[in-house]
């Protein structure tokens, strides 16, 4: 039994060809820019761009925790808390970074998009 190829036949296989063609491309070509801030409070969530200039308060059951996102990092400014554990971490500017106020029931944490580079953990390896 032989199978022939119409016309028709080949002008789905070219279209199905480029609509496949165009969707890779489309999904694996997107930039690494798409990293967001994500910040957790008790019953609160904002979700912002790493690449934006922000200040947020947020409310949680000790007071104010105050968190700024500025040049593709964030941190957590000031907090109410005691031992200020959550101000002194630092930035945060890498996927799965993060920095929490536990006291206070605040995360800060970096998600979304991959590193262009892989940094090796030097203090484990």
């Amino acid at each position: 039994m032989k199978l022939a190829l119409k016309a028709a036949d080949i002008i789905i296989i070219i279209l199905v060809s480029v609509i496949t063609f165009f969707a890779f491309f489309f999904v694996y070509s997107k930039q690494n820019s798409s990293a967001q801030v994500l910040i957790r409070a008790q019953n609160d969530e904002w979700i912002f761009p790493v690449d934006i200039k922000e200040t947020v308060v947020v409310s949680g059951p000790l007071g104010d925790t105050v968190v700024r996102i500025e040049n593709n990092t964030a941190w957590i400014e000031s907090s109410p808390c005691d031992n200020q554990t959550c101000a002194a971490s630092g930035l945060v500017s890498k996927q799965g970074q993060w920095t929490a106020c536990l006291p206070n029931n605040v995360l800060l944490m970096i998600y979304g998009a991959k590193d262009k580079k892989d940094d090796i953990d030097t203090i484990v390896w």
